[in-house]
């Protein structure tokens, strides 16, 4: 049953800029900054190759398991409250990164960062949800999807300009403290537009498993289009260095293209939230399932430079395109009011298929090679696009599917 959401009023993007938009780019800048340094630290703390693999997973294990729990938190403290809060949490997290004296406690605290980073997730989308009108509502979460890039983008670079000043890896871990404290700062000050602790209707206070056993149907059915959905992108980051090291290619040729083609997929963000807004989610969805699936096919002629530049571009085409369309498909399917719950749940099914689709990639590769992993998981990414045709006009309300 579609649910009928009619929200005509004015609105403009900067209103939201320094209570979503700047904590996001702060927090997501912090976190970009550590990751490529989790599995070096390790290595430094004594743990082999496959525990440093481990304790790398663990930041995206943390959020995945505090995915669902993250929406009743949210739901109980206010949007504003629960990124406070986490900004809070991953400090305590990266101080005890930064002071670990083994790989147990190391790995145990990047799990924490983990756990944070679910609830802040959780909380600016449920903040742009409540706050932002259904007909700017992709354009919103675009840029905030959008932003979350940018950060991971810069990240590594302000990391590597900390260890030219500093022979000690673990500064990182400081320089997200500040930024995680710059967040909270700018939390402090930027008033509360979202809904308070509390807020809401009867079922927006439902617990972990009637929030799963009410929307069972809608979690099953779309929670299977964004697993994909997570699952293809996730994918694509692994399977393209894997195909320019069978094919032989140059290691700096790779680099320069995946980063070019990462700067496409960034330049992509805010286009994508337009469509979505002014023609429908159907129309930025389903054409980034079908890229995203014809990509990875495609990945059987490359043999050279320009083919591999070739899909790459296409596959950054592809997932710019449809910046945002999980957020926003979520907030779409979310009910009114309280909608923190059922997201926590919605954001799960992404996140795990944005953890199973490198799983998935590397088992078929060392099975298969690299050209069938790519082709099995370009069969996913049509069967997807197939899925949301299906699925998109039936559960999601009749406006955000036509547009404006």
């Amino acid at each position: 049953m579609r649910r009928v959401q009619v929200d005509d009023r004015p609105f403009a993007l900067r209103t939201v800029a320094l209570a979503a938009f700047g904590p996001t780019l702060l927090f997501a800048t912090g976190e970009g900054a550590i990751i490529p340094m989790i599995p070096l630290i390790a290595a430094d703390q004594g743990a082999g190759l496959g525990m440093q693999g481990l304790i790398a997973a663990l930041l995206m294990v943390g959020e995945l398991v505090g995915d669902v729990p993250s929406g009743v938190l949210v739901q109980r403290l206010g949007e504003r409250t629960a990124m406070i809060t986490a900004a809070v949490v991953s400090v305590l997290g990266l101080l005890g990164c930064y002071f670990s004296p083994n790989p147990w406690v190391f790995g145990a605290s990047v799990f924490v960062v983990g756990l944070a980073t679910a609830v802040f997730a959780l909380a600016r989308h449920a903040f742009i949800t409540t706050t932002v009108p259904v007909r700017y509502r992709a354009r919103a979460l675009s840029v905030l999807g959008g932003l979350f890039r940018a950060g991971y983008f810069i990240g590594p670079f302000l990391a590597a300009l900390v260890l030219l000043v500093t022979p000690d890896e673990r500064a990182v871990f400081l320089l997200h403290i500040a930024f995680a404290l710059a967040t909270v700062v700018l939390l402090l000050c930027t008033a509360d537009l979202g809904t308070g602790p509390g807020d809401g209707s009867e079922q927006a206070h439902q617990g972990l498993v009637a929030t799963l056993v009410r929307h069972r149907g809608v979690l099953l059915r779309m929670g299977t289009c964004a697993a994909l959905i997570g699952g293809l992108r996730a994918s694509r980051m692994v399977v393209l260095p894997l195909v320019a090291v069978a094919t032989g290619l140059p290691s700096s040729t790779t680099a320069v293209i995946i980063g070019v083609a990462g700067g496409i997929d960034f330049a992509l963000s805010y286009s994508s939230g337009q469509i979505m807004d002014r023609f429908g989610r159907l129309w930025a969805a389903v054409p980034s399932m079908v890229g995203l699936g014809v990509g990875h096919l495609l990945l059987f002629v490359v043999s050279d430079v320009p083919t591999f530049a070739a899909v790459a571009v296409l596959l950054a085409l592809a997932n710019g395109t449809s910046s945002g369309i999980l957020m926003t498909l979520g907030a779409d399917l979310a009910p009114q009011p309280g909608p923190a719950p059922f997201l926590g749940a919605w954001r799960f099914t992404a996140d795990f298929g944005q953890a199973v689709g490198p799983v998935t990639v590397s088992g078929l590769t060392a099975l298969l090679g690299v050209g069938l992993a790519g082709a099995g998981m370009g069969v996913l990414g049509l069967l997807g696009a197939g899925m949301l045709l299906r699925y998109v006009p039936r559960y999601v309300p009749r406006r955000a599917v036509a547009g404006r």
